[in-house]
């Protein structure tokens, strides 16, 4: 691809993600524990090998909060994610980061339970997963990009070359937070947080 703005060859489409949301999780996270310190970003570097492109601005965005930023990853069974999570609780005042990862999609339901066992406050980048049970998440507005999209294929298929179309990147985003999650672990969301959200899980 030669850049965004004018793909060529025969490729355009849509980015779910941008690596510059890292600043917003953490902010977030920082509004809703103002003692924090430590955010561990939690991933697998084989299934997710591109994770830099969050680590970078993460910790650009960290320090101007005063949050130390690092890697925490996982393996691929739960019991190596088990593990992870004794390792990043045994540090106070922290919390967690989850970008997206295939194998945090695979193993969701372990990762929510030993955020809610250790009281780590963490944030998502989808909505789904603070539906199953997850604190909070600042992600890409799906309905809207799967719009967006369909006018794409639509002008595609009135001819228009892939090549001229620029690759969109996500332009409406959505806040979730699940505040039976954060009575769980002792959490109280501040006003701005609840006035900002989208949708609050009772």
């Amino acid at each position: 691809m030669a850049s965004l703005a004018r793909p060529g060859g025969n490729i355009t489409g849509f980015l779910l993600f941008e690596a510059s949301i890292t600043g917003k999780w953490l902010a977030m996270l920082k509004e809703l524990v103002p003692n924090l310190a430590r955010v561990v970003l939690v991933i697998n570097p084989k299934t997710a090998p591109y994770y830099e492109r969050y680590l970078g601005p993460g910790r650009a965005a960290a320090s101007s909060l005063g949050i130390e930023l690092v890697l925490g990853p996982i393996g691929n069974t739960p019991k190596d994610i088990r593990d992870g999570f004794d390792a990043f609780a045994r540090v106070p005042n922290g919390g967690l980061v989850l970008p997206p990862d295939t194998n945090t999609t695979l193993h969701i339901e372990t990762i929510i339970a030993l955020a809610a066992q250790y009281r780590l406050p963490a944030v998502y980048c989808d909505s789904r997963f603070v539906r199953m049970g997850g604190l909070m998440c600042y992600g890409t507005d799906r309905g809207d990009h799967f719009r967006r999209s369909a006018a794409y294929v639509d002008l595609i298929l009135r001819g228009a070359k892939p090549a001229d179309l620029p690759v969109q990147v996500p332009t409406r985003y959505e806040t979730v937070i699940n505040l039976k999650t954060a009575r769980a672990i002792g959490l109280t969301f501040p006003p701005g947080l609840l006035v900002a959200a989208d949708e609050v899980i009772e």
